[in-house]
């Protein structure tokens, strides 16, 4: 469990549960599932002290839930989102939600991007001036954002008593994860932490465009045999559980959209300002949602179409030969014919007796597979469609 006093330039990190609230700044309690459910009577006591309610029980099986798809909720006094993450499997030991665990099978066959499809959910219950969040166990989220709101302070305050000729510390610019700046209120954090996981998806593209055009260059290649089918229907399968998620996002996503867009108008311009930064900051994780999962069924889409145009070649491949083979089944045809006549048992057949019949009969025979070779050459029959 971490917890951070959060002021206009400045952060402070306890590691105790505060018992009041301090003037003018908000509080985020950050904590593991697994601290949140042994010691959920002392976060709820926390609660209570700092802004007077606790969390319903329905909310708090709803944060324990490690299967929750990414919804959203509110009550009069806090609301709740649960927003589903990718999960690292070599850091993170609790269960989580994967095309391999749904489906009850082992590790995924498709490629290594495809593998990291499987999610933990990240809980946020968000009051006026506490934010409460449940991470799965080593959440590297939790600890990206800390680091960078702690170097956010630091900047504040270096920037706040040096001269304006100083050199301040350099800081990553990251607009879309609020590595620059401290949040406002705990709803503002909330969105920068969003914001942060959906970039992980979005950066997750990238790999996923790489290796799945790997494999649609083998399905056209004409060269190649592509016997690792049993691996692409894991990868659409893992895409379409990708797209679930999204959506998921998606639409939790804009339910709290919605659910700003019914808060009371502030009448102060702080207020105001702090309010419209809310509004840009969830439309722009709405957008970076829908850019995954476009580029999502994009891919889907593409793997349909190698598909597609592999059985057409295989296909266009296969009548080519079968036009070839019948090309040659034509030529000897009339051979076998003559072959056939003079293999007759009559006495008296034109040239049997004839002592350059012989010569004559493979002449024509000749003659007549040259002609038609040629006739069908002329047609294109026995020419190959260029790859």
């Amino acid at each position: 469990m971490r917890v951070f006093t959060v002021s206009d330039n400045h952060v402070q990190d306890a590691l105790s549960l505060p018992r009041a609230l301090p003037a003018n700044a908000y509080v985020w309690i950050a904590c593991s599932r697994t601290f949140f459910k042994s010691e959920q009577q002392q976060v709820q006591q926390t609660l209570q002290n700092l802004t007077g309610h606790q969390l319903l029980d329905l909310h708090v099986s709803d944060l324990l839930n490690g299967q929750l798809p990414s919804r959203f909720d509110l009550t009069s006094y806090y609301d709740i989102l649960v927003f589903r993450r990718l999960a690292s499997a070599s850091r993170e030991s609790e269960p989580s939600t994967s095309l391999a665990s749904l489906k009850g099978k082992g590790k995924l066959s498709g490629p290594p991007a495809l593998r990291r499809v499987d999610t933990n959910p990240i809980g946020f219950a968000v009051f006026d001036k506490v934010l409460l969040t449940v991470h799965p166990d080593e959440c590297v989220i939790r600890d990206a954002y800390a680091a960078r709101l702690l170097a956010a302070s630091t900047q504040a305050q270096w920037a706040s008593t040096s001269s304006p000729h100083t050199d301040a510390p350099e800081i990553s610019d990251d607009r879309s994860t609020g590595a620059r700046g401290i949040p406002v209120s705990p709803a503002d954090m909330m969105l920068r932490m969003v914001s942060q996981v959906v970039d992980v998806y979005l950066d997750l593209r990238r790999e996923l465009t790489r290796q799945l055009d790997h494999w649609q260059s083998e399905l056209i290649n004409p060269d190649t045999r592509f016997n690792n089918w049993s691996a692409l229907l894991e990868a659409r399968l893992s895409l379409h559980h990708l797209d679930e998620i999204c959506e998921d996002q998606r639409s939790a996503m804009q339910d709290w959209l919605e659910s700003l867009n019914t808060w009371a108008p502030p009448t102060a311009s702080a207020l105001i300002k702090e309010h419209e930064i809310l509004k840009v900051r969830s439309r722009d994780v709405l957008e970076h949602i829908d850019r995954v999962v476009h580029h999502v069924r994009r891919l889907e889409q593409s793997i349909e179409t190698a598909v597609q145009i592999h059985f057409n070649a295989q296909s266009n491949r296969t009548n080519e030969t079968m036009r070839t083979l019948t090309s040659i089944t034509a030529i000897f045809l009339p051979l076998n014919l003559i072959a056939a006549v003079f293999g007759m048992n009559f006495e008296v057949i034109p040239l049997l007796h004839n002592s350059a019949g012989f010569w004559w009969t493979i002449g024509s025979m000749l003659l007549i597979a040259s002609t038609l070779a040629w006739l069908f050459w002329r047609k294109r029959y026995l020419a190959r469609s260029g790859r």
